[in-house]
């Protein structure tokens, strides 16, 4: 496989993973938190992953998977904590999904994306 052809296998997997999420991913995740997360540009370069309704990216497809920027949880009262890579510190707590993701990507670091195809151990 080509440089390129990797380049454009990585985009279309992680367009496929970000595809379920927005079209609701069987209650996954909230498809308005999707929706925002979506909408950033740096955000949507990398694969999106949740789990228990915590959304996270990483700069790989697959596991071990690379955590970049940090996670969005919701907070039960319509707000979003916003934590850090893998949970680490909390960056703040945002009053809509579209703030939170700001923040994440934010706090990306300076070439982060786009995602490719492998595990951390390809990076």
């Amino acid at each position: 496989m080509t440089n390129d052809d990797s380049t454009r296998y990585a985009a279309d997997t992680v367009a496929a993973q970000w595809r379920l999420f927005l079209d609701g991913a069987e209650g996954m995740v909230d498809p308005a938190m999707a929706r925002a997360a979506h909408a950033q540009p740096r955000l949507r370069e990398l694969f999106p992953g949740v789990s228990h309704g915590t959304m996270f990216f990483s700069r790989c497809t697959g596991l071990p998977a690379v955590h970049v920027g940090g996670q969005v949880s919701p907070t039960g009262d319509g707000r979003f904590r916003v934590r850090g890579p893998l949970g680490g510190a909390t960056l703040g707590v945002a009053d809509t999904p579209e703030e939170a993701f700001e923040l994440i990507a934010a706090n990306l670091p300076e070439g982060c994306g786009p995602a490719i195809i492998g595990t951390a151990d390809d990076l």
